[in-house]
Protein backbone atom coordinates (compact mmCIF):
# COMPACT_ATOMS: atom_id res chain seq x y z
CA UNK A 1 0.00 0.00 0.00
CA UNK A 2 1.01 3.55 -0.50
CA UNK A 3 2.55 5.45 1.92
CA UNK A 4 0.73 8.88 0.73
CA UNK A 5 -2.38 6.72 0.74
CA UNK A 6 -1.57 5.47 4.39
CA UNK A 7 -0.84 9.59 5.19
CA UNK A 8 -4.16 10.44 3.50
CA UNK A 9 -6.19 7.89 5.07
CA UNK A 10 -4.87 7.62 8.40
CA UNK A 11 -7.95 7.34 10.27
CA UNK A 12 -9.31 4.73 8.05
CA UNK A 13 -6.42 2.54 8.30
CA UNK A 14 -5.86 3.19 12.00
CA UNK A 15 -9.83 1.79 12.53
CA UNK A 16 -9.30 -1.06 9.82
CA UNK A 17 -5.83 -2.26 11.97
CA UNK A 18 -7.58 -1.60 14.86
CA UNK A 19 -10.35 -3.85 14.12
CA UNK A 20 -7.64 -7.09 13.95
CA UNK A 21 -5.68 -5.96 16.71
CA UNK A 22 -8.84 -6.36 18.89
CA UNK A 23 -10.38 -9.35 16.83
CA UNK A 24 -13.46 -7.76 15.95
CA UNK A 25 -13.52 -8.47 12.38
CA UNK A 26 -16.85 -7.62 10.87
CA UNK A 27 -18.24 -9.67 7.56
CA UNK A 28 -19.36 -6.60 5.56
CA UNK A 29 -17.66 -3.32 5.18
CA UNK A 30 -18.97 -0.17 3.23
CA UNK A 31 -15.93 2.15 1.82
CA UNK A 32 -17.36 5.09 0.58
CA UNK A 33 -15.54 8.17 -1.04
CA UNK A 34 -14.73 10.15 -4.13
CA UNK A 35 -13.20 8.50 -7.00
CA UNK A 36 -9.30 8.52 -5.90
CA UNK A 37 -9.52 8.42 -2.40
CA UNK A 38 -7.66 4.84 -2.32
CA UNK A 39 -10.46 2.85 -1.49
CA UNK A 40 -9.49 0.00 -3.28
CA UNK A 41 -5.91 0.35 -2.15
CA UNK A 42 -7.30 0.22 1.15
CA UNK A 43 -9.58 -3.03 0.49
CA UNK A 44 -6.40 -4.53 -0.49
CA UNK A 45 -4.05 -3.72 2.18
CA UNK A 46 -6.93 -4.84 4.64
CA UNK A 47 -7.28 -8.64 2.69
CA UNK A 48 -3.66 -8.86 3.24
CA UNK A 49 -3.75 -8.12 6.96
CA UNK A 50 -6.66 -10.63 7.36
CA UNK A 51 -4.31 -13.35 5.57
CA UNK A 52 -0.84 -12.47 6.18
CA UNK A 53 1.11 -15.55 7.47
CA UNK A 54 3.13 -13.02 10.15
CA UNK A 55 1.43 -9.74 10.88
CA UNK A 56 3.29 -7.44 13.31
CA UNK A 57 1.35 -4.40 15.37
CA UNK A 58 -1.68 -5.52 13.15
CA UNK A 59 0.27 -4.39 9.70
CA UNK A 60 1.04 -6.76 7.00
CA UNK A 61 4.54 -7.88 6.49
CA UNK A 62 4.39 -7.67 2.74
CA UNK A 63 6.57 -10.02 2.26
CA UNK A 64 5.04 -13.79 3.23
CA UNK A 65 3.36 -15.79 0.32
CA UNK A 66 -0.03 -14.63 1.04
CA UNK A 67 0.51 -10.84 0.83
CA UNK A 68 2.28 -11.35 -2.48
CA UNK A 69 -0.29 -13.14 -3.68
CA UNK A 70 -3.14 -10.62 -2.52
CA UNK A 71 -1.33 -7.61 -4.17
CA UNK A 72 -1.22 -10.11 -7.55
CA UNK A 73 -4.73 -10.75 -7.31
CA UNK A 74 -3.93 -14.02 -7.58
CA UNK A 75 -4.71 -15.29 -3.71
CA UNK A 76 -7.86 -17.96 -4.09
CA UNK A 77 -9.27 -16.41 -0.66
CA UNK A 78 -9.78 -13.31 -2.37
CA UNK A 79 -12.61 -12.68 -4.82
CA UNK A 80 -13.06 -9.10 -6.74
CA UNK A 81 -16.46 -8.19 -8.58
CA UNK A 82 -16.62 -5.26 -10.84
CA UNK A 83 -19.26 -4.09 -13.02
CA UNK A 84 -19.88 -6.39 -16.22
CA UNK A 85 -20.74 -3.76 -18.80
CA UNK A 86 -23.41 -1.93 -17.64
CA UNK A 87 -23.78 -3.13 -13.95
CA UNK A 88 -22.99 -5.89 -11.38
CA UNK A 89 -25.67 -8.62 -12.40
CA UNK A 90 -27.32 -11.20 -10.42
CA UNK A 91 -25.18 -13.71 -11.95
CA UNK A 92 -22.28 -12.66 -10.62
CA UNK A 93 -23.22 -12.73 -7.40
CA UNK A 94 -24.89 -16.13 -7.64
CA UNK A 95 -21.72 -17.23 -8.99
CA UNK A 96 -19.34 -15.17 -5.97
CA UNK A 97 -22.01 -16.96 -3.09
CA UNK A 98 -21.25 -20.11 -4.90
CA UNK A 99 -17.67 -19.64 -4.46
CA UNK A 100 -17.87 -18.15 -1.50
CA UNK A 101 -19.78 -21.31 0.47
CA UNK A 102 -17.95 -24.59 -1.36
CA UNK A 103 -15.34 -26.19 0.86
CA UNK A 104 -11.63 -26.46 -0.79
CA UNK A 105 -10.57 -23.31 -0.22
CA UNK A 106 -7.75 -22.55 1.65
CA UNK A 107 -7.28 -22.04 5.16
CA UNK A 108 -8.05 -18.34 6.53
CA UNK A 109 -10.61 -16.00 5.95
CA UNK A 110 -12.76 -15.82 2.75
CA UNK A 111 -12.59 -12.22 1.30
CA UNK A 112 -14.91 -10.05 -1.66
CA UNK A 113 -14.44 -7.08 -2.98
CA UNK A 114 -17.12 -5.96 -4.82
CA UNK A 115 -16.37 -2.43 -7.00
CA UNK A 116 -18.18 0.08 -7.86
CA UNK A 117 -20.64 -1.73 -5.50
CA UNK A 118 -23.45 1.18 -6.84
CA UNK A 119 -24.00 -0.43 -10.08
CA UNK A 120 -25.37 -3.56 -8.49
CA UNK A 121 -29.06 -3.92 -10.60
CA UNK A 122 -31.72 -4.79 -7.98
CA UNK A 123 -31.70 -8.92 -8.34
CA UNK A 124 -27.82 -8.39 -7.83
CA UNK A 125 -28.43 -6.39 -4.48
CA UNK A 126 -31.37 -8.81 -3.46
CA UNK A 127 -28.76 -11.91 -4.24
CA UNK A 128 -26.06 -10.39 -1.60
CA UNK A 129 -28.63 -8.93 0.70
CA UNK A 130 -29.75 -12.45 1.33
CA UNK A 131 -25.57 -13.81 1.88
CA UNK A 132 -24.95 -10.69 4.36
CA UNK A 133 -27.85 -11.75 6.43
CA UNK A 134 -26.50 -15.27 6.74
CA UNK A 135 -22.81 -15.04 6.46
CA UNK A 136 -21.54 -18.68 5.64
CA UNK A 137 -17.91 -18.82 8.02
CA UNK A 138 -14.88 -16.78 8.19
CA UNK A 139 -16.35 -14.71 5.44
CA UNK A 140 -15.60 -10.53 4.87
CA UNK A 141 -17.55 -8.71 2.17
CA UNK A 142 -15.50 -4.66 1.25
CA UNK A 143 -17.87 -2.79 -0.96
CA UNK A 144 -16.16 -0.38 -2.56
CA UNK A 145 -18.66 3.01 -3.64
CA UNK A 146 -18.17 6.91 -4.50
CA UNK A 147 -22.45 7.03 -4.66
CA UNK A 148 -23.57 5.86 -1.10
CA UNK A 149 -27.18 6.69 -1.16
CA UNK A 150 -27.43 4.78 -4.38
CA UNK A 151 -26.75 1.68 -2.10
CA UNK A 152 -29.70 -0.08 -1.03
CA UNK A 153 -30.62 0.89 2.65
CA UNK A 154 -31.16 -2.71 3.76
CA UNK A 155 -27.56 -3.41 2.41
CA UNK A 156 -26.14 -0.06 3.86
CA UNK A 157 -27.43 -1.35 7.79
CA UNK A 158 -25.70 -4.40 7.23
CA UNK A 159 -22.11 -3.14 6.94
CA UNK A 160 -20.05 -1.21 8.46
CA UNK A 161 -19.83 1.75 6.98
CA UNK A 162 -15.73 3.19 6.39
CA UNK A 163 -15.97 7.08 4.96
CA UNK A 164 -12.50 8.49 2.91
CA UNK A 165 -12.27 11.67 3.57
CA UNK A 166 -10.86 13.89 0.72
CA UNK A 167 -8.14 15.99 0.46
CA UNK A 168 -8.36 19.47 0.83
CA UNK A 169 -9.47 20.35 -3.10
CA UNK A 170 -7.19 24.41 -2.81
CA UNK A 171 -4.20 22.29 -2.15
CA UNK A 172 -4.61 20.16 -5.18
CA UNK A 173 -5.20 23.09 -7.04
CA UNK A 174 -2.10 24.78 -5.56
CA UNK A 175 -0.12 21.58 -6.70
CA UNK A 176 -1.63 21.84 -10.21
CA UNK A 177 -1.09 25.31 -11.17
CA UNK A 178 2.49 25.02 -9.67
CA UNK A 179 2.70 22.27 -11.92
CA UNK A 180 1.49 24.39 -14.85
CA UNK A 181 -2.11 23.99 -15.30
CA UNK A 182 -4.25 26.70 -15.62
CA UNK A 183 -6.35 27.60 -12.44
CA UNK A 184 -9.57 26.91 -14.74
CA UNK A 185 -8.75 23.21 -15.66
CA UNK A 186 -7.10 22.80 -12.14
CA UNK A 187 -10.50 23.95 -10.51
CA UNK A 188 -12.92 21.72 -12.88
CA UNK A 189 -9.98 18.32 -12.58
CA UNK A 190 -10.07 18.29 -8.70
CA UNK A 191 -14.09 18.14 -9.30
CA UNK A 192 -13.71 14.52 -11.01
CA UNK A 193 -11.19 13.12 -8.78
CA UNK A 194 -9.64 13.20 -5.38
CA UNK A 195 -6.41 11.90 -6.50
CA UNK A 196 -3.48 14.34 -7.31
CA UNK A 197 -2.29 12.11 -10.18
CA UNK A 198 -5.60 11.10 -11.71
CA UNK A 199 -5.97 15.54 -11.82
CA UNK A 200 -2.87 15.89 -13.68
CA UNK A 201 -3.78 13.29 -16.52
CA UNK A 202 -7.31 14.80 -17.19
CA UNK A 203 -5.27 18.10 -17.15
CA UNK A 204 -2.88 17.15 -19.54
CA UNK A 205 -6.02 14.88 -21.67
CA UNK A 206 -6.73 16.57 -24.84
CA UNK A 207 -10.41 14.32 -24.45
CA UNK A 208 -11.13 15.89 -21.54
CA UNK A 209 -10.35 19.28 -22.32
CA UNK A 210 -12.82 19.06 -25.83
CA UNK A 211 -15.32 17.57 -23.20
CA UNK A 212 -15.18 20.41 -21.05
CA UNK A 213 -15.64 22.60 -23.92
CA UNK A 214 -18.45 20.95 -25.08
CA UNK A 215 -20.70 20.52 -21.80
CA UNK A 216 -20.20 24.70 -21.72
CA UNK A 217 -21.25 25.45 -25.37
CA UNK A 218 -24.54 22.76 -24.46
CA UNK A 219 -25.34 25.18 -21.67
CA UNK A 220 -24.53 28.11 -24.10
CA UNK A 221 -27.15 26.59 -26.96
CA UNK A 222 -29.80 25.65 -23.85
CA UNK A 223 -29.76 29.25 -23.09
CA UNK A 224 -30.48 30.22 -26.57
CA UNK A 225 -32.70 28.28 -27.93
CA UNK A 226 -33.86 24.48 -27.55
CA UNK A 227 -33.66 23.64 -31.51
CA UNK A 228 -30.39 24.56 -31.41
CA UNK A 229 -29.70 22.43 -27.94
CA UNK A 230 -31.21 19.79 -29.76
CA UNK A 231 -29.06 19.82 -32.94
CA UNK A 232 -26.04 20.37 -30.54
CA UNK A 233 -26.26 16.97 -29.02
CA UNK A 234 -26.44 15.35 -32.51
CA UNK A 235 -24.11 17.60 -34.05
CA UNK A 236 -21.41 17.66 -30.98
CA UNK A 237 -21.99 16.16 -27.77
CA UNK A 238 -22.92 12.93 -29.65
CA UNK A 239 -18.89 12.70 -31.42
CA UNK A 240 -17.79 13.77 -28.33
CA UNK A 241 -19.39 11.12 -25.90
CA UNK A 242 -18.94 8.00 -27.90
CA UNK A 243 -19.08 5.73 -25.08
CA UNK A 244 -21.16 5.76 -21.62
CA UNK A 245 -18.26 6.64 -19.50
CA UNK A 246 -17.81 9.63 -21.22
CA UNK A 247 -21.36 10.50 -21.10
CA UNK A 248 -21.39 9.89 -17.34
CA UNK A 249 -18.56 12.29 -17.21
CA UNK A 250 -20.04 14.80 -19.63
CA UNK A 251 -23.54 14.74 -17.18
CA UNK A 252 -20.60 14.95 -13.96
CA UNK A 253 -19.45 18.33 -15.80
CA UNK A 254 -22.61 19.58 -16.34
CA UNK A 255 -23.96 19.05 -12.88
CA UNK A 256 -20.87 20.61 -11.53
CA UNK A 257 -21.90 23.30 -13.58
CA UNK A 258 -25.54 23.96 -12.22
CA UNK A 259 -23.60 23.81 -8.56
CA UNK A 260 -21.55 26.58 -9.88
CA UNK A 261 -24.68 28.45 -11.29
CA UNK A 262 -26.39 27.91 -7.28
CA UNK A 263 -22.90 29.11 -5.18
CA UNK A 264 -23.27 32.17 -7.57
CA UNK A 265 -26.77 32.72 -7.09
CA UNK A 266 -26.95 32.65 -3.26
CA UNK A 267 -23.51 34.46 -3.30
CA UNK A 268 -21.51 31.79 -2.01
CA UNK A 269 -17.81 32.20 -1.44
CA UNK A 270 -17.37 28.44 -2.89
CA UNK A 271 -14.35 27.05 -4.83
CA UNK A 272 -16.16 27.00 -8.64
CA UNK A 273 -15.60 24.14 -11.06
CA UNK A 274 -15.67 26.52 -13.97
CA UNK A 275 -13.41 29.66 -12.23
CA UNK A 276 -13.50 30.68 -16.15
CA UNK A 277 -17.37 30.93 -17.03
CA UNK A 278 -18.14 33.10 -13.82
CA UNK A 279 -19.75 36.21 -15.91
CA UNK A 280 -22.21 33.87 -17.68
CA UNK A 281 -22.81 31.65 -15.23
CA UNK A 282 -24.07 35.08 -13.22
CA UNK A 283 -26.21 35.81 -15.95
CA UNK A 284 -27.78 32.57 -16.19
CA UNK A 285 -28.25 32.64 -11.81
CA UNK A 286 -30.51 35.73 -12.62
CA UNK A 287 -32.73 33.84 -15.00
CA UNK A 288 -33.52 30.70 -12.89
CA UNK A 289 -34.97 30.20 -9.68
CA UNK A 290 -33.72 28.04 -7.15
CA UNK A 291 -36.88 25.49 -7.41
CA UNK A 292 -36.10 25.14 -11.08
CA UNK A 293 -31.97 25.12 -10.62
CA UNK A 294 -32.88 22.37 -8.18
CA UNK A 295 -34.73 20.47 -10.94
CA UNK A 296 -32.52 20.93 -13.33
CA UNK A 297 -29.71 19.10 -10.95
CA UNK A 298 -32.30 16.26 -10.35
CA UNK A 299 -32.67 15.83 -13.73
CA UNK A 300 -28.91 15.44 -15.03
CA UNK A 301 -28.86 12.73 -11.86
CA UNK A 302 -31.99 10.72 -13.43
CA UNK A 303 -29.87 10.89 -17.06
CA UNK A 304 -27.28 9.32 -14.78
CA UNK A 305 -29.18 6.47 -13.83
CA UNK A 306 -30.72 5.50 -16.94
CA UNK A 307 -27.60 5.76 -18.81
CA UNK A 308 -26.69 2.29 -17.31
CA UNK A 309 -30.48 1.09 -18.40
CA UNK A 310 -31.08 0.39 -22.09
CA UNK A 311 -32.12 3.87 -22.96
CA UNK A 312 -30.72 5.03 -26.28
CA UNK A 313 -28.40 7.93 -25.40
CA UNK A 314 -29.31 9.95 -27.97
CA UNK A 315 -33.05 10.02 -26.86
CA UNK A 316 -31.46 10.52 -23.14
CA UNK A 317 -29.79 14.10 -23.93
CA UNK A 318 -32.58 14.91 -26.22
CA UNK A 319 -35.18 14.65 -22.93
CA UNK A 320 -32.16 15.85 -21.04
CA UNK A 321 -31.97 19.44 -22.49
CA UNK A 322 -35.98 19.56 -23.01
CA UNK A 323 -36.40 19.25 -18.97
CA UNK A 324 -33.47 21.60 -19.16
CA UNK A 325 -34.39 24.25 -21.61
CA UNK A 326 -37.62 24.47 -19.20
CA UNK A 327 -35.65 25.97 -16.53
CA UNK A 328 -34.49 28.96 -18.37
CA UNK A 329 -37.37 31.79 -17.81
CA UNK A 330 -37.11 35.12 -16.75
CA UNK A 331 -38.18 35.40 -12.53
Amino acid sequence: MENSIKLRQKAVIDRLEATFRNNRIGHAYLFDGESGTGKEEAAIHFAKLLLCESPENAVPCETCRNCKRVASGNHPNVTKIEPDGQDIKKEQMSSLIMKMTRKGYEPGRKIYIISRSDRMNVAAANTLLKFLEEPDGEVTAILLTDAYQSILPTIQSRCQRVSFLPPRREEMIAKLTDAGTTASMAATVTMMTADIGQAKELAENDQFAHMRKTVLKLIEASDRNVNEALLFIQSEWLPAMKEKEDVERGLDLLLYAYRDIVSMKAGLQSELAFPDQQQIFRGLSMKMTYSRLSANMEAILQAKKKLYGNMNRALLMEQLVLNLQEGLTLV
